[in-house]
């Protein structure tokens, strides 16, 4: 293998730049992440999944001002390189959670931090899922052990449309916008189904059944549509004109929808049966937005040609179901069948929604992947790293600076002790933009007040 360098790293961070400034300009809560302090690592002959579909034995990578600089056989060493032995150890992408709820339900579970749920409306797409993030949550370090560098926290599902998502390095900070992933777009989450007819139903209001929740989309799509039709027609005008008008008043709700008809935001939509997530397609088509992907989707077999001709990506467990009514019709080769749709063009993530699930991303990859090799599909451990890599950050916007093991990506990088498709393989280190942020040897990992309360294992410190 060739050694691989990038070519103009200028050209990169010019177009990085611009890319973060489009998108944060005139954006309030803006991220004010920096890296951590990091040295520059040889990780030296490891096997390598890249997360783009690739495997490449016994080779060596460079990780050098938070960048991957240099991927290949014996490179060479130099003084300012911290040597790593990766010999029979395994390297991959840092893993990424897309459906993380995160901070906003954070541990220890009490009323007083659970606030993932504006379910005080049925649309409340005015809220913004970082606004409730504890940043103290323990189950971040926790994450973090699993080889989890980045996460897509989002509100719950009890609206139909139930306001914005975040994506956040996995750092420990005091504020969330120093953990924001600079550049990341918001998302939108949406909602079918049970959960928000049966919250609102038995409130004895709308909706109450699925033709409800559909009208109710489309009254917001209809609302925001005008919204953003005021909005064009006042910056379109001359600026004398503007002197004799108004700009529409600033609507928070409407703001955030007009973001998803721009194409700036976007939309993550839990759905679990087959004819509402092409319900949704449908809806979308109307009122010309996209969505990224739908979560949850236990029937996405069912439609998975429909899923990957609209290039949406399905966000599913690996063998999670059963659980209410919508849950039931199953197959456990769900993740394969979607990954494997339109000769292999479809796109599959093994996600979360879970904070014990999001400590062992990589098993939850493995059983989707042993399910869709017992269904005959022909699905290479290669091509599966990319269900909790490279796919989730396709679908969190991300995919351009994170998500595999490409020269000039950020160095969020994870290695194993052996195969991580191994129930025996376990994160020996984490670097996030090159930075260690987790060692398990030297003990190296956040430490949170509420890991364990005021209880130490081994002494008491009341006592103290």
């Amino acid at each position: 293998m060739k050694i691989i360098y990038m070519n103009n790293i200028f050209s990169f961070f010019l177009a990085f730049f611009f890319s973060i400034l489009a998108v944060s300009q005139n954006a309030p809560f803006e991220s004010t992440y920096t890296p951590m302090p990091h040295s520059n690592v040889l990780l030296k002959n490891g096997n390598i999944f890249d997360g783009d579909g690739n495997k490449f034995l016994n080779t060596d990578i460079v990780l050098q001002d938070g960048k991957i600089v240099a991927i290949g056989k014996d490179l060479p060493r130099s003084m300012d390189l911290e040597i790593v032995d990766a010999t029979n150890k395994w390297i991959t992408p840092g893993i990424i959670d897309i459906h993380s709820h995160m901070g906003v339900y954070p541990a220890p579970s009490v009323t007083t931090s659970s606030d993932g749920n504006e379910s005080t409306s049925p649309v409340t797409a005015d809220v913004w899922a970082e606004h409730s993030i504890w940043v103290q949550d323990p189950q971040f370090a926790l994450a973090l052990k699993g080889g989890v560098t980045s996460f897509h926290v989002l509100p719950g599902s009890a609206n139909l449309i139930g306001g914005r998502g975040v994506t956040a390095k996995n750092v420990q900070r005091n504020t969330i916008n120093s953990m924001k992933f600079p550049g990341a777009p918001h998302s939108l989450k949406m909602a079918c189904g049970e959960n928000p007819k049966r919250v609102y139903g038995n409130r004895g209001q709308a909706p109450s059944t699925r033709m409800g929740n559909v009208a109710g989309y489309r009254k917001s799509w209809i609302k925001a549509s005008g919204y953003l039709s005021r909005l064009d027609e006042y910056d379109n005008k001359s600026e004398d004109a503007k002197e004799m008008g108004y700009r529409p008043q600033r609507d928070l709700e409407l703001e955030t929808l007009a973001g998803v008809l721009r194409g700036e935001i976007l939309v993550h939509n839990h759905c679990y049966r087959a004819e509402e997530m092409a319900m949704m397609i449908d809806i979308a088509n109307e009122f010309d937005y996209k969505i990224t992907a739908f979560h949850h989707a236990v029937e996405a077999y069912k439609i998975a040609d429909l899923l990957a001709d609209n290039n949406i990506c399905a966000a599913l467990w690996a063998d999670w179901w059963g659980f209410k009514h919508e849950a039931y019709d199953m197959v456990q080769s769900n993740v394969a069948i979607v990954d494997q749709a339109r000769n292999g063009t479809g796109c599959a993530i093994v996600h979360s929604d879970s904070e014990i699930g999001i400590q062992h991303l990589n098993q939850e990859a493995s059983k989707a992947l042993a399910a869709g090799v017992r269904a005959g599909f022909d699905i290479t451990q290669a091509r599966a790293m990319k269900w909790i890599t490279s796919n989730p950050a396709r679908a969190a916007g991300i995919y351009d600076v994170t998500g595999s093991i490409k020269v000039g990506k950020n160095a969020d990088v994870v290695l194993w002790s052996e195969n991580p498709f191994s129930v025996y393989s376990l994160a020996e280190k984490v670097y996030i933009d090159g930075a260690l942020a987790y060692d398990r040897e030297l003990g190296l990992e956040p430490a949170s007040d509420f890991d364990i309360g005021i209880l130490n294992p081994v002494k008491n410190r009341i006592d103290e």
